[in-house]
């Protein structure tokens, strides 16, 4: 049995392992941040012939640097849906934090523009694990009511990782910030290995006595309390149903209605929340930055720019953390989405009236783009996220979140690929605009399609989707306790 329920068996219905699991669950997506955090304050430095590679950056490598990640994701994100079904969400989570060993250990190593491209591309597996894996993991781990708190967690760590090599980046040397990033994973790979695998996974595999085992010390109770034996004995049941089904998952998918508005659902949140302009305002704001600071006062270092924004990331996430189980997700995701709509228009049309001669308060776009970081950290990221493991079963879970993680990574390529061509054909403003609209259309779909998901099992959820909940309401006799 596995050292952590050995070691930490609290009783009386205390959630504390649920809390104690899933925030070491997220720590390589802290790690992960801190990769993709690290780029931003070095570009500068390593184009700068004092840096630390041998020889200057080209605009060249910066690029490739920069977008080889995304190749990558795409192509280990394909079938990570499939090998986490396979080989379980541990597993997965140990080769996670393996990559991001070898990524770090590859930059300590060399920093020549083609051992940090390596290194990056490497970093494409935790871009696609840490986004497909965790979330799963930490749903199948969490009781109803927390699951939106504890899911949150992952984009609230990651921002954590951001913020930490933004700071490091400020204060520390280029070697040091390297190996504060190498030590963050090994430590976790060790703890993984003491941690169980998820009772949904272990039934899978027939391992029955050792998923009551393990639900039991995630609930805080006794293995032979009736709660977990009755728990158990649904998850049995669904697993048969599975195995008793010919068809295979995108059969599934494509021919069951209620699951095929679901994955609808999914993509349109998903493609929307990438086109929504917010990995354009991370990369491009110290050029807002240099815009607004012709007007105020506002002279800040690369440094404190990135860190500025790495501060208003994080109190966005631990909002989210905090109130998505009492809001519930389409709230959060319907006042977020329009948020950050709003933000990109002023920011459309500040550029607008800014190039054509007419001055306005350099604040505004400031004010304007910390409003869009705020909003997609608070609310539109982690409920992208979220929504995944609550609208589908064990065993759709894993293939849906591959694909839409294949089609995120593919947009944030096309993004950072092509920004700056779009700009010089219609300019600026215009492409802000653009995501906009993109961000009033996610609003108004969420408002009309997204069903509120909170807790609620995926039989309710498919109900509702099935438009069978009002015949079901007005056929009860008796109130539901």
């Amino acid at each position: 049995m596995n050292l952590l329920i050995r070691n930490l068996s609290w009783t009386n219905g205390t959630r504390i392992n649920q809390y104690l699991f899933a925030t070491l669950i997220t720590i390589p997506l802290l790690s992960f941040g801190m990769v993709q955090g690290w780029l931003s304050p070095m570009i500068s430095i390593l184009q700068s012939s004092e840096g630390p590679a041998p020889e200057p950056y080209t605009s060249s490598d910066i690029s490739w640097t920069a977008s080889v990640t995304y190749i990558t994701a795409i192509i280990f994100g394909a079938p990570m849906g499939w090998l986490t079904d396979r080989y379980g969400r541990k597993v997965m989570t140990i080769v996670t934090t393996v990559s991001l060993i070898i990524y770090w250990q590859i930059k300590l190593l060399c920093l020549e523009p083609w051992a940090l491209i390596l290194a990056r591309a490497v970093a494409g597996i935790p871009c696609s694990s840490c986004y497909i894996v965790l979330p799963i993991y930490l749903k199948e781990i969490s009781d109803i009511d927390l699951r939106g708190a504890l899911g949150s967690l992952l984009i609230l760590n990651r921002n954590i990782g951001y913020l930490l090599s933004y700071i490091c980046a400020d204060l520390l040397s280029v070697k040091t910030m390297l190996w504060l990033g190498l030590l963050v994973p090994t430590v976790v790979f060790f703890m993984f290995l003491a941690m169980p695998e998820t009772p949904e996974y272990l039934v899978k595999q027939g391992k029955v006595d050792e998923a009551k085992t393990v639900l039991a010390w995630l609930r805080g109770v006794s293995p032979v309390d009736r709660a977990i034996e009755q728990e158990v004995e649904a998850i049995v049941r669904v697993e048969k149903q599975t195995q008793a089904d010919s068809k295979s998952v995108w059969k599934i998918i494509l021919q069951d209605r209620p699951t095929f508005k679901a994955f609808i659902i999914t993509l349109v949140i998903k493609i929307t929340q990438q086109f929504d302009g917010y990995l354009i305002v991370l990369i491009y704001a110290g050029f807002v930055f240099e815009r607004a600071s012709e007007s105020i006062s506002l002279k800040l270092s690369p440094n404190k720019q990135v860190i500025m924004i790495g501060v208003v990331q994080l109190v966005g996430s631990i909002l989210a953390t905090c109130i998505v189980e009492k809001t519930g997700r389409k709230l959060l995701l319907v006042s977020t989405s329009f948020a950050l709509g709003v933000g990109m228009l002023v920011l459309s049309a500040w550029f607008y009236v800014t190039s054509s001669g007419i001055w306005l308060p350099g604040w505004l776009p400031v004010l304007a783009m910390c409003l869009c970081i705020f909003a997609d950290a608070a609310g539109f990221q982690p409920i992208s996220y979220i929504i995944i493991t609550d609208l589908f079963t064990f065993q759709l879970r894993g293939t849906v979140s591959a694909f839409a993680n294949v089609c995120a990574k593919m947009s944030n390529f096309v993004q950072t690929k092509w920004f700056t061509i779009l700009c010089d054909l219609i300019g600026i403003h215009w492409t802000f605009l653009f995501f906009a609209i993109v961000c009033f259309i996610a609003c108004f779909y969420t408002v009309v399609y997204f069903p509120e998901t909170r807790q609620k099992t995926i039989e309710e959820i498919y109900s509702k989707l099935s438009g069978k909940t009002k015949q079901t309401s007005e056929n009860r006799t008796e109130p539901v306790p």
